[in-house]
């Protein structure tokens, strides 16, 4: 027979045809949800291995799923990490402030008084009790829904609101898109907008303060539809091959935008079984569960401290919200799905634990809930006094050449004045300089 280009098809050619798989999510608008395909264990049942094992041993963590609380709110198994009640406390103030902030930006954003924001409902145990799993110099490398670790470190708020108006108050000048804030001063490293970026840079990091001989290690957090990226799989390789002490944290929310996670590989298998490839520790832990979060975080800081290596960590959660205010999840997805998620809701689960242990009632929950909501609304105020957007409240037009070169080289002086006379001549007197 002769020869025949790649791909065509030819007469008595009895060859099954190739069939092309396209993934498709389960449940779309308008449909029942039924998540009674997930396989959900019962709180306590997963094994806790040294923290300094060798990752082979511990491949079934990286396909089950580590929980701690239970049907009864009670904390059960080897993962429990046995927090006292005001650290719990603690946890779940953050988690509750993370909330009001979120609420009150979002309804800045429909007000018009900022373009973009992105809410973290749903999510707040992956950032808020998994960093207070870590030192309070440990440097993180977030995505964009992390605002979390920056309230658990006592970033100031006024800050973050500073930044997302983009007004003269804005440390970072207007230059990064509203969200994607940056702190030296709390080891909180630049959000990028470009998906995975910060995961080698994490490593990096996590190298150089290995070769200094220092005690800091790194931790890092990332999408689930961002482990598709080629900067994600960088990163494993070079963190196993360099044993850098870094956590590597992924947040499978189900959705990357309107996209499942199954475009992500999450239909094949688990998240945390990137890791084994690898040869990295692995660990699936539920989301919504404060103590397995802080438990799991926790476990992998002390073996990452103990040179036994990096770890990645996949927190199986939901997004209860939009992907960001300029998205409308209905068009997607199921409005059902958010009720029926099998987990429930981080901060909810928390209470009713604190509840079942004697440590908290719902008034107390009524009055932190309202005193963060009265606390974000006043702290709002005293930064809207700075400017929001389309208010010419912002830092001076001639700032936007400055900051990158230690010297103004020549041609951006020439610009920088050609910019500020045109802008003269145009408002003359009407705007700040």
């Amino acid at each position: 027979m002769a020869d025949r280009p790649a791909g065509a098809a030819g007469e008595g050619d009895n060859r099954p045809k190739l069939s092309l798989h396209v993934p498709e999510p389960k449940f779309r608008p308008g449909d029942a949800v039924d998540f009674s395909h997930l396989q959900i264990p019962e709180a306590g049942v997963q094994p806790r291995p040294d923290e300094t094992c060798d990752p082979k041993d511990m491949r079934d963590l990286a396909f089950g799923l580590v929980r701690v609380l239970g049907e009864d709110n009670k904390a059960h198994g080897p993962w429990d990490p046995k927090l006292d009640p005001e650290t719990l406390r603690r946890m779940l103030g953050h988690m509750a402030m993370t909330r009001a902030f979120d609420e009150r930006m979002f309804r800045g954003q429909r007000q018009g008084k900022t373009s973009f924001y992105m809410k973290c409902t749903g999510e707040e145990a992956t950032s808020v009790s998994a960093s207070m799993a870590l030192a309070a110099d440990d440097m993180v490398f977030p995505s964009y829904r992390q605002q979390g670790i920056l309230i658990q470190r006592g970033y100031p708020l006024i800050e973050m609101i500073n930044q997302i108006y983009s007004n003269k108050g804005d440390k970072l000048k207007g230059r990064q898109l509203p969200i994607m804030y940056s702190s030296r001063e709390h080891s909180f490293f630049t959000i990028s907008g470009n998906l995975a970026t910060q995961t080698p840079q994490a490593v990096g990091w996590a190298m150089a303060s290995a070769a200094k001989g220092d005690s800091r290690i790194a931790a890092t957090w990332v999408g689930e539809g961002s482990t598709a990226e080629g900067d994600f799989h960088s990163a494993c390789l070079f963190a196993t091959v360099y044993n850098a002490p870094v956590i590597l944290n992924v947040v499978n929310n189900q959705w990357a935008i309107s996209s499942f996670s199954g475009f992500a590989g999450g239909e094949r298998t688990t998240f945390a079984a990137r890791a084994i490839g690898y040869g990295l520790a692995g660990l699936r832990v539920d989301g919504n569960d404060a103590l397995a979060c802080y438990a799991a975080e926790k476990w992998a800081a002390d073996r990452a401290r103990a040179n036994a290596g990096p770890t990645l960590i996949e927190f199986f959660t939901y997004r209860a919200e939009g992907h960001s205010t300029s998205d409308d999840p209905s068009g997607y997805r199921s409005a059902q799905e958010r009720n029926e998620w099998p987990l429930g809701d981080p901060v909810t689960r928390l209470k009713d634990h604190l509840i079942a242990i004697g440590e908290w009632d719902e008034e107390r929950q009524q009055n932190m809930d309202l005193e963060a909501a009265e606390y974000v609304k006043a702290v709002t105020k005293e930064a809207e006094a700075n400017g929001i957007l389309g208010h010419g409240l912002h830092h001076p037009f001639r700032t936007m050449f400055e900051d990158v070169f230690e010297e103004l080289p020549w041609h951006l002086k020439e610009q920088s004045e050609q910019a500020i006379r045109e802008r003269e001549t145009k408002f003359p007197g009407g705007l700040k300089l």
